[in-house]
């Protein structure tokens, strides 16, 4: 499905701008960088909309450094000022994604999210007889730059639009064809459009009536272990052909037994952190005590920390409070 016309305009727009410095400086006002940007705003935003328009601004200027949270992860933080061109982009361009999208992905959409997918998870566990849950291999180092941006410009009408994520998608290790960074905005988007296709293969060329995706973390159940079998043969040659990625062994087990899925054990009729969750919990939570006892956090540095982690454990009984849930 192409775009409407005009987005172009519409990202250089100086409201736009306006809006999209405001939301890259949320949290962040104290920051060097986003204390010069914004004490001469209205120059700086005619400037950065110029560097647009000559394709010069900044869209790939990274801080890298790694996390283990569970796993090592290489995140990649952009500037401010990529910041705000990547939120002037997607201010604009959000909902012509959202446009490609099937009801059952969950990622970077409004009103969706992660309880929303564990929710309509648990629905589909409790009326099939077993599941199967894949994940792409190291998926956003492995996406392919040129049939990613093939998608994008099938998508965008606009060649200047579909020029502006180009210039971001190789701006990120520009001798490497394959890979975003993760930790962008941007990517965050172009990874869950990459594979709307699959989406859409899933529920129309398998016809598969069970299905959940977020981001990369797909789940399809069926009545049939033998349907599954052959739906994770058809994938694998599929996202291989045409999207260049590779699965991970996939998990196939009778819904009864339980899944783990987004950081939750989802049953039939229960949710529960999962192990690992749990041992995150208590471990994070152990640290903040420590460094609160220490003197080297605050009662309101802790009071926020822990309220994001607490969260995290209430949160799937309030999406999903129809049954049970564990902690």
């Amino acid at each position: 499905m192409k775009s409407r016309g005009g987005l172009y305009a519409c990202i250089l727009n100086r409201g736009n701008l306006r809006l999209a410095c405001w939301k890259a400086a949320r949290g962040k006002r104290d920051r060097p960088a986003v204390r010069s940007f914004c004490a001469n705003l209205e120059t700086n935003l005619a400037a950065l909309a110029d560097a647009i328009v000559d394709g010069t601004a900044p869209t790939h200027d990274y801080t890298t450094f790694t996390i283990h949270d569970p796993k090592e992860r290489r995140i990649c933080a952009p500037s401010f000022v990529d910041r705000v061109v990547h939120h002037a982009i997607m201010n604009v361009c959000e909902a012509e994604f959202e446009r490609s999208h099937i009801a059952d992905t969950y990622a970077c959409r409004t009103g969706k999210g992660q309880f929303a997918a564990l929710e309509r998870a648990r629905h589909f566990a409790a009326r099939h007889s077993w599941y199967l849950k894949l994940d792409v291999r190291k998926y956003f180092e492995s996406i392919p730059k040129v049939t990613l941006c093939e998608a994008i410009d099938r998508k965008f009408r606009e060649t200047r639009v579909a020029s502006l994520f180009r210039s971001i998608v190789f701006g990120h290790t520009p001798d490497s064809p394959i890979g975003l960074p993760i930790g962008s905005l941007t990517s965050q988007h172009l990874a869950n459009f990459y594979l709307g296709r699959t989406d859409r293969f899933i529920k129309e060329g398998l016809r598969a009536k069970a299905y959940v995706r977020y981001m990369d973390d797909m789940v399809l159940w069926a009545d049939e272990k033998s349907t599954l079998l052959e739906w994770d043969r058809t994938l694998r040659d599929d996202l291989g052909s045409r999207l260049g990625l590779a699965l991970k062994p996939p998990s196939l087990h009778r819904t009864s037994l339980g899944m783990d899925f987004l950081g939750y054990r989802v049953d039939p009729h229960s949710l529960t952190l999962n192990r690992r969750s749990k041992l995150r919990y208590r471990r994070k939570y152990a640290l903040v005590e420590r460094l609160v006892d220490e003197g080297r956090m605050s009662e309101s540095e802790a009071q926020a920390r822990l309220g994001s982690l607490v969260s995290f454990t209430l949160a799937g009984g309030e999406a999903c409070a129809g049954f049970r849930r564990v902690v």
